[in-house]
């Protein structure tokens, strides 16, 4: 009997790695990064993760890069009136203690006309390099995805 739960925690090992994947840099943990696949005529795609800050100090993200496009940004959701508009921003603040998501209609990574296109396909990965003010950098493996993480809503603009 033992030798069967062993054999069956065995086989199950990676199929729980393949699907999480987390990173840790000075006191910050970032959370499966992901993105969903490229629609053939979005010129644009977006990256998403969750920054927990188990440190005494806020941190802030400054900027991000990765090698299939020449320009990353930073940007948030805010409404404007009636609408929901997307904008840049000069960076993001994690507090100390705190946690921030980048999700759909929240923050996120716009990674500005990829480069290789094919890299964006569902069941790929792309590398990300998240530059923080104290912790320093991480470079994250972006999972790409035909359909968000269980939980979390994409709404279309």
């Amino acid at each position: 009997m033992f030798k069967n739960v062993m054999l069956l925690a065995a086989l199950l090992l990676p199929a729980s790695f393949a699907s999480a994947h987390e990173y840790n840099v000075g006191e910050l943990h970032i959370a499966h990064p992901w993105s969903l696949a490229l629609p053939p005529n979005a010129p644009n795609v977006a990256a998403y993760f969750v920054i927990d800050n188990k440190g005494n100090e806020a941190d802030r993200l400054l900027s991000v890069d990765t090698p299939i496009s020449d320009r990353s940004e930073l940007h948030e959701h805010v409404m404007k009136g009636d609408v929901m508009r997307m904008q840049q921003v000069p960076n993001v603040v994690v507090p100390a203690g705190g946690q921030v998501t980048f999700s759909p209609s929240a923050y996120h990574v716009m990674i500005m006309q990829p480069k290789d296109r094919s890299l964006l396909a569902d069941g790929k990965r792309f590398p990300l390099t998240l530059h923080f003010e104290k912790a320093g950098d991480v470079t994250v493996e972006v999972a790409v995805q035909k359909q968000p993480p269980e939980g979390t809503s994409v709404h279309q603009h």
